[in-house]
């Protein structure tokens, strides 16, 4: 309504403006014509006084040539008057300037003769259609008439000036709307404001009539309120537009508040700690896992700067370094270990994921870590392990528990060797005067058969202690030798022969007791298969690299292992054996994946099983030892 009230208000000003405009503009109209009147009229006076003076110095006896030069100078002065004709009294030409063609009007001459009347003032013949006046005037003492002929145009061309030109369309016409000659630069509009004056005297039933082009004040008056209603509708469609984007702005704003509120809530119930912070280490927010997980609250950790409060003591310099190299490496994100400090004391063992924090602008303002507390993981792992390595050794005890008749017989032999060269070497000394050589032998027999018995024992010993795992360079042929050698009673007591088919790898980075059990298991399950059904008597062990693995292949000839035990034969408490435990194949996988390794099997071509270890190969010692650890 306003804007309405303001619209009339100015269109209202600018109708008593533009109506005031049009009476200046119908005035300067009126004057001007009279103006352009006044100044053609006063030409024509010239050209009048010109051929009165022309007609006495004729009649005073002034020679004709400088006559015609002066009419010559006039015309080249006054370019509108196109010829200056002298009579004679009978009305013949005498002689015409600028050329026996210039143009004349002989009905004025025939007129003039007639009337026999002698003025002062030249008179007006009738206007040609070609816009031609022609004035004559009779000498003193019927000496003959003089006629001067004016190009009513060239008088407009000429005595119109430009600026009148450039606004009005100027024509002399005669009462009928004939026109005679014009001057104007556009096309006038029959309804565009004019002016007509009487041009008689001296042209005979003409008017002199002033058109403007246009109504420029009414065309400017139409263009102001052209532009006025466009302002208003304008306005009005911005003011429409202003309250859809106000009411949309407010759905926004509604649906931004719930947003963020759902935001906060998601945030909120993270179990994963959140913190952001800046370039210079500022914390600009946490969220409420974070904040249980150190058990500080937000307003005493935002806007802290380094060092935390939750650092811990001893890893501040080694978290300052980590913040600096994270700052220099641009936008990479990275992820560690280290330990935080609860607010009670506690040690937290955690986990951080460092991301960029970029701004809607694409500008890197600082990082967003994600927090995840690994203490009860850790512990949990820790048990694991434990649990791992006692049942790994309650698997060495049970197989040693299972080989226990053939190791009492395989110590049953040295010691019964020991024995008897003991008895021999003691017959020998009671006989007197023995032989040295024969007792050098006989003693070195002896220490060799205590020696074997004390290895068997420190095997045993190696595979029943409870110890730490122990990665060291291992040569992957003797492991496979020795192990082999110790089960060779065993071998004989289930009449099968252990083959080997070692080819060269390099070494390998390992625990050397774990995987002497894990190929005992293997082989005691192969030898235990073809206790029943066999269709070959050996075991076969093949060492072989390939690529950056090293393969070693345990292969049976027994009856193999059904489909449906196929498919859970590495699950704890899965057994083909009537009274096995179903642990042994569970922990050598567990050694063998400790070892960065697999563990498969697959049917052998001719029957039996093959099981399939696969061992990656470490570039060093530390590696496998930082592995390990």
């Amino acid at each position: 309504m306003a804007i309405i009230a303001l619209v009339i208000l100015v269109a209202g000003v600018v109708w008593i403006v533009s109506r005031n405009e049009a009476e200046q503009a119908r005035m300067k109209l009126a004057t001007d014509a009279l103006w352009v009147e006044q100044t053609l009229r006063l030409q024509m006076s010239v050209d009048e006084d010109m051929l009165a003076r022309m007609a006495l110095e004729a009649a005073s006896g002034t020679n004709p040539d400088i006559l015609d030069s002066r009419a010559r100078l006039h015309i080249a002065s006054n370019p509108e008057i196109l010829s200056i004709i002298w009579y004679d009294n009978a009305g013949q030409r005498q002689r015409a300037l600028p050329g026996e063609r210039a143009p004349g009007d002989d009905a004025l001459v025939k007129r003039l003769a007639n009337s026999r009347t002698r003025g002062a003032r030249p008179v007006y013949g009738s206007t040609s259609e070609e816009g031609q006046a022609t004035m004559g005037l009779a000498l003193p003492d019927e000496a003959g008439f003089v006629t001067a002929t004016v190009s009513l145009q060239l008088l407009l061309q000429r005595h119109v000036p430009w600026w009148i030109a450039e606004q009005y369309g100027v024509r002399i016409r005669d009462m009928d709307g004939k026109s005679y000659a014009e001057r104007q630069l556009l096309d006038t509009n029959p309804d565009s404001p004019s002016h007509r004056i009487s041009f008689d005297p001296p042209l005979h039933g003409t008017e002199l009539m002033i058109t403007a082009y246009e109504d420029q004040k009414g065309l400017r008056a139409a263009l102001l309120f052209g532009a006025i209603g466009a302002l208003a509708i304008f306005a009005i469609l911005a003011l429409a537009v202003l309250y859809g984007s106000s009411k949309r702005r407010r759905a926004a704003e509604a649906q931004l508040r719930s947003e963020t509120a759902f935001r906060s809530a998601m945030e909120e119930s993270l179990t994963v700690g959140i913190r952001a912070r800046d370039h210079d280490g500022r914390i600009l927010y946490v969220n409420s896992a974070f904040c249980d997980l150190v058990g500080w609250n937000s307003s005493d950790l935002i806007g802290h700067l380094p060092p935390m409060p939750y650092w811990h003591p001893q890893k501040t310099e080694e978290t300052r370094a980590r913040h600096e190299h994270l700052a220099r490496s641009g936008t990479k994100a990275q992820s560690f270990e280290t330990h935080f400090l609860h607010r009670d004391g506690r040690e937290i063992d955690v986990q951080v994921y460092e991301a960029p924090l970029i701004d809607s602008a694409g500008i890197h303002r600082g990082w967003m870590g994600s927090v995840i507390d690994l203490t009860e993981q850790k512990r949990a792992a820790r048990l694991t392990r434990e649990q791992d390595e006692t049942m790994a050794r309650t698997g060495r005890l049970v197989t040693l528990g299972e080989m226990a008749s053939t190791l009492a017989h395989e110590l049953n032999q040295p010691l019964a060797a020991i024995a008897s060269y003991a008895a021999g070497m003691s017959n020998l000394l009671n006989a007197g005067n023995p032989d040295p050589a024969l007792l050098c032998e006989a003693t070195g027999k002896l220490g060799h058969q205590a020696d074997r018995a004390g290895q068997i024992i420190r095997h045993i010993q190696d595979l029943v202690k409870k110890r730490e795992p122990r990665f060291v360079e291992t040569r992957l042929d003797e492991v496979i030798n020795e192990t082999v050698s110790f089960l060779s009673a065993d071998a004989r007591a289930h009449r099968v022969v252990i083959q080997t088919d070692l080819h060269p790898v390099p070494a390998q980075q390992a625990d050397r007791i774990l995987l002497e059990q894990v190929l005992i298991n293997l082989i005691r399950n192969g030898m235990e298969a073809m206790a029943e059904k066999r269709h070959g008597d050996a075991v076969l062990i093949r060492l072989y690299p390939e690529g950056n693995h090293s393969m070693i292949e345990v292969e049976d000839q027994g009856c193999g292992i059904s489909d449906d035990m196929a498919g859970r034969l590495f699950e704890a408490f899965a057994s083909t054996k009537a009274q096995g435990m179903g642990m042994g194949l569970k922990i050598c996988r567990s050694i063998i994946e400790l070892h960065r390794g697999q563990l498969a099997h697959r049917s052998a071509a001719d029957g039996g099983t093959i099981f399939l270890i696969t061992l990656p190969r470490a570039e060093g010692k530390s590696e496998g030892k930082a592995w390990a650890a």
